[in-house]
């Protein structure tokens, strides 16, 4: 990024700086490289918290920046999650296999090897057969291609089909939403080649890696941390040039830019598949930190919940968006997790994890109500108390006039 670029939005450094500082301390107080302080559970919720601001920020360029509420946008999340999860799940079963199969006295052939493999994996769903789906399985580099592919794809054929007929609106929210519910369902069903609602688990389990999960754990963190920060850095070049003008010029009047002569449609579909993308990206890393992951995962709710989390933080501004994030996901832990004391009332006893959501929806009502630019206006309030860098000479009679400099910027 050239210098002007960070001179225009100073921001970006401190949110390095601050994510760099954040995963060092993490790091040092871990129990896999540091004194111990911080389980290893928890800094899997870390790690998975971070991929989750990466959602957020892609769920912000495309909602908060150009106007368009996606309502499915964790489908693609869930994608992201299953093609890496073909590969560690695939992997990881190869290598059991290899080893029970060495100790028998004729060495097995390749097609028993690849047979043995598939029974393991889909005998919970009555077959042994590999779907169609899988044949690059047993290749990283190509399904860490598709992670990227796939979820892109599937956004670009859906955003030209909905954007050229011009659905705007709470229509394609809708669309959004049937077509995450579609594939929800679709993967519900066993014979969809990825084992129906039993999903695919043991993810947390890298192939090959002796290490444990306390070490695993902070591994993915590192990698978690990266991709937010090269996500965050990319978002704030795209809605800080040209590009990011015209973007919110739809969001705010769709018809004049238009009018001015700007196809729409192709902005629209290039911010809808890019995001998607990020989407699948945070997904391939959240998770294997989670272990597991099946259809339930990419129910219409989990991108209506995605929506909440940036409108509570402050849509239109990243870092209001992930600090949402941050902040609805690390309170669900601790509210779910049974760590949130119950409220006895003598006639009835509030037990968080029974009232959570409904704390969540009330949340989401308030902000829209009272606090429409979210957690993240509060440091607007606090930026617009600076006073102006103005420099140059006076452009006009009063002192608080354009200034030269401001005049060539």
């Amino acid at each position: 990024m050239d210098r002007s670029f960070i001179a225009k939005n100073p921001s970006v450094l401190v949110f390095l700086a601050i994510l760099s500082l954040f995963t060092l301390m993490v790091t040092v107080l871990s129990e896999g490289f540091g004194i111990g302080v911080i389980s290893t559970s928890f800094v899997k919720t870390l790690g998975k918290t971070l991929c989750l601001c990466l959602i957020a920020v892609a769920m912000d360029l495309v909602w908060g920046f150009t106007g368009i509420l996606s309502l499915g946008h964790f489908a693609f999340f869930g994608l992201g999650g299953y093609t890496i999860g073909m590969w560690l799940m695939y992997e990881r079963t190869r290598l059991i296999v290899v080893e029970s199969l060495a100790q028998a006295e004729i060495p097995p052939t390749p097609a028993e090897v690849v047979d043995a493999i598939g029974n393991q994996i889909f005998g919970v769903v009555g077959s042994s057969d590999f779907p169609l789906i899988w044949a690059f399985s047993d290749s990283l580099f190509l399904q860490l291609a598709l992670v990227v592919l796939v979820p892109g794809l599937l956004a670009l054929i859906f955003g030209w089909l909905a954007f050229r007929s011009r659905v705007t609106g709470v229509y394609l929210s809708i669309l959004t939403q049937a077509m995450t519910l579609a594939l929800a369902l679709y993967l519900f069903q066993n014979d969809s080649g990825l084992r129906g609602n039993n999903g695919l688990s043991g993810l947390q389990n890298l192939p090959g890696v002796t290490a444990g999960q306390d070490m695993v754990s902070i591994w993915f963190l590192w990698a978690s941390a990266l991709a937010l920060g090269l996500g965050y850095l990319l978002a704030a070049w795209i809605v800080s040039g040209k590009f990011g003008s015209v973007i919110c010029g739809i969001r705010d009047n769709e018809a004049r830019v238009r009018f001015l002569g700007y196809s729409v449609e192709v902005y629209k579909l290039a911010v809808f598949s890019l995001t998607a993308c990020i989407a699948a990206i945070a997904g391939a890393l959240y998770y294997p930190q989670a272990g597991i992951i099946n259809p339930e995962e990419m129910a219409p709710i989990a991108s209506i919940y995605l929506a909440v989390w940036v409108a509570i933080g402050g849509r239109g501004r990243l870092y209001g968006a992930m600090i949402g994030a941050a902040f609805v996901s690390l309170l669900s832990t601790w509210f779910t997790g049974g760590q949130a004391p119950d409220i006895p009332l003598g006639f009835y006893t509030i037990k968080w994890v029974d009232w959570w959501q409904v704390l969540l929806g009330v949340s989401f009502v308030l902000v829209t109500l009272f606090a429409p630019q979210g957690i993240g206006g509060l440091f607007d309030l606090w930026a617009n108390r600076r006073p102006l860098d103005r420099h140059g000479s006076n452009l006009g009679p009063d002192d608080g006039a354009l200034r030269e400099k401001e005049a060539t910027e």
